[in-house]
């Protein structure tokens, strides 16, 4: 009897077991499963906040026009959140800022603009502004701007008292601001843009450091080509419409000769226009080059007048659709530059 009750305990014992065992499986499983649906959870968590984090952490900036845009972009990287506010053809010299304009700067971490001399709008515009913790950068503060004019050695070998009188009404001490078309001056701007970025986020002083001297080391290779490309030349003149391009004439030894002066509002005189057709003429001078975008009916005038050809230079106001179009930026539109320039430099 004890032999059959040692039995029969074993085989209910062996039951109980059986029934035991998947719902233990079961719950081993769910248990899993439930881990795993809550790190896939976490995880997910983790990469929202993350990526907010990444978000929040970049700085917000708004720039007036292209060149300084394109320079702020080149040391910032993926740091911050750049904003563009004169786009197009628009006249950066008398632009008048929009409310969407105010609002972006008042809420913005830093603006950042040229020079009170190329943007003249900007300090009455930063008066207005309630942003008290906003840094301000002018690109322009560690470069010694030119005087208009200072790079038109050609006509002072003249003695046309008439003209260099019209002239000198429009420079009247008036200083050239277009400074992002030399590269070296550009290479300061970008240090100014550096040291702007490290004061405001010094965390990734390494990255704005990086950055800042990978571009420099482009800008001096561009600086070097236009230095080895008219190095030999020894008609060193060039023509243009519009007197923007000063700072390539003053880095590189070469003269401008300009129909029209800084100013693309003052008309034109036709002794002006004589006096410049009896300089292409006296220099045989190839090319009569345009400002990209702006009306080249002068240019043409004169090339008509004298036999010369007409090209485009970039100002680089804003960036030309041809250059964009390629994917491409600055150094891009400057080299393009330097080969426009080649047709007359020689």
């Amino acid at each position: 009897m004890k032999i059959l009750n040692k039995v029969l305990i074993s085989l209910l014992s062996l039951s109980a077991l059986a029934a035991c065992a998947p719902e233990s499986q079961e719950t081993t499983e769910d248990n899993a499963s439930s881990e795993g649906n809550a790190t896939n959870e976490t995880n997910e968590t983790n990469e929202e906040t993350d990526t907010a984090s990444t978000e929040e952490e970049k700085v917000s900036v708004v720039t007036t026009f292209y060149p300084v845009y394109a320079f702020t972009d080149q040391v910032a990287g993926d740091h911050a959140d750049i904003e563009m506010m004169i786009t197009g053809g628009t006249d950066v010299h008398h632009y008048e800022p929009s409310a969407r304009d105010m609002a972006m700067i008042n809420d913005a971490d830093m603006f950042v603009y040229s020079s009170d001399e190329m943007e003249t709008w900007v300090p009455s515009m930063l008066a207005s502004l309630d942003n008290e913790d906003l840094i301000v950068v002018e690109q322009a503060e560690a470069v010694e701007l030119i005087e208009a004019g200072e790079d038109d050695h050609a006509e002072d070998e003249h003695n046309h008292d008439h003209e260099e009188e019209e002239v000198e009404e429009d420079h009247a001490h008036a200083v050239d601001p277009h400074i992002w078309l030399d590269p070296v001056l550009v290479q300061e701007q970008v240090e100014t843009m550096k040291e702007a970025f490290i004061d405001l986020d010094p965390d990734r002083s390494e990255t704005y450091t990086a950055n800042a001297e990978a571009y420099q080391s482009d800008l001096q290779d561009l600086h070097e080509d236009f230095v080895a490309a008219f190095s030999d030349a020894e008609q060193r003149r060039f023509v243009t419409q519009h007197e923007a391009f000063g700072y390539i004439a003053h880095r590189y030894d070469l003269t401008q000769m300009a129909v029209g002066g800084l100013s693309t509002e003052v008309e034109v005189s036709p002794s002006r226009i004589a006096e410049i057709n009896q300089l292409v003429e006296e220099y045989d001078i190839p090319v009569i080059y345009f400002q990209e975008g702006a009306n080249s009916a002068i240019a043409e005038t004169v090339a008509n007048e004298t036999g010369a050809e007409v090209a485009e230079l970039y100002s680089l106001e804003s960036l030309p659709e041809a250059v964009e179009d390629d994917g491409q930026g600055y150094i891009e539109a400057m080299r393009r530059n330097l080969e426009a320039l080649k047709m007359s430099i020689q």
